[in-house]
C-alpha cells in the first residue's frame, strides 16, 4: 500500500508499506492494503510503519494530525 506522511513544509515518509499503525482519537488502528476508506484525527503518540510483513517497525512521533485512507493508500498530514 502507498503511504505518505507529511507536514506542510516537509515529507517525512513516502513509499510502499505492508502496514501502518496510528494513534487515532478513537484508539490505535492498523491499516493494511485494501483497507476500507477512512478519515479520522490523530492524537499524540507513535506512528509505526512496517515495510514488509515481518520487518522491524520504523517509528515517527506525532502530536496531532489527520489520517485519510483510500483505495490508493493512506495519507497522514501532521
Amino acid at each position: 500500500m502507498k503511504l505518505l506522511i507529511a507536514k506542510v513544509d516537509e515529507t517525512l515518509y513516502q513509499g510502499e508499506v505492508y502496514s501502518v499503525t496510528l494513534p487515532t482519537a478513537a484508539g490505535e488502528v492498523t491499516i493494511l492494503g485494501e483497507h476500507m476508506p477512512l478519515a479520522t484525527t490523530l492524537k499524540e503518540g507513535i506512528i509505526r510503519i512496517r515495510k514488509e510483513k515481518d520487518s522491524a517497525f520504523e517509528e515517527f512521533s506525532v502530536t496531532k494530525g489527520v489520517l485519510e485512507v483510500t483505495r490508493d493508500g493512506a495519507t497522514v498530514l501532521l
